[in-house]
């Protein structure tokens, strides 16, 4: 099957989860600064939830791209890819409105997890087909940086318990780990 369906409604999808994310954010009812203060966990979870989606987005693309085609194995496993991405903005409007308390933030960290889980599945569903010789496959390689995301996610969740701030920290730490552009399909391709 061509991949060109699979890629537009995933962008479609990504594109409406931000949508819904911004849309959570209610203005104030003051009109002085003072009035932004308590609205700063919202637009904290907010700006890290839209840097994940647009971590997921920027690798999904990539791993497209070196796609050549998809099978129904591939359709359904992007399905339960976007499924884990689009419970991102409910997740973040309870964590934000609920000022980073325990299970708002160790259910953020589920759905990270799972979302994380999901995208593992379809990269392999996607090199199933292709075959371990691909150079799809050859890209991804081990995916060392996506089983430590998935092993900081999962430590991160009962921490929310006790130390809800480091569980955040967590989250952010592996943002931060993806914001660095993931160049090796990009060089596997070029060559």
């Amino acid at each position: 099957m061509n991949k060109g369906r699979l890629e537009a409604f995933s962008d479609g999808v990504l594109a409406v989860i931000i949508t819904i994310m911004v849309l959570e954010m209610k203005s104030p009812h003051g009109t002085s600064l003072a009035a932004l203060r308590p609205l700063i966990p919202v637009l904290l979870s907010y700006v890290l939830s839209f840097v994940y989606v647009g971590i997921y987005w920027n690798n999904h693309h990539h791993l497209l791209h070196a796609t050549q085609r998809v099978n129904g194995a591939t359709l359904w496993a992007n399905l339960h890819l976007l499924f884990w991405l689009s419970l991102i903005p409910f997740t973040t409007a309870w964590m934000g409105e609920n000022h980073f308390e325990s299970w708002p933030v160790a259910v953020y960290g589920m759905v990270l997890l799972l979302a994380g889980v999901a995208y593992f599945i379809l990269t392999q569903a996607l090199i199933k087909l292709h075959g371990r010789g691909s150079s799809l496959a050859n890209s991804i390689g081990s995916d060392r940086k996506g089983q430590i995301s998935i092993a900081i996610y999962a430590a991160a969740i009962p921490l929310a318990f006790a130390r809800p701030w480091i569980a955040g920290a967590f989250y952010v730490i592996v943002a931060i780990m993806w914001l660095i552009p993931d160049p090796r399909i990009e060089r596997r391709l070029s060559q």
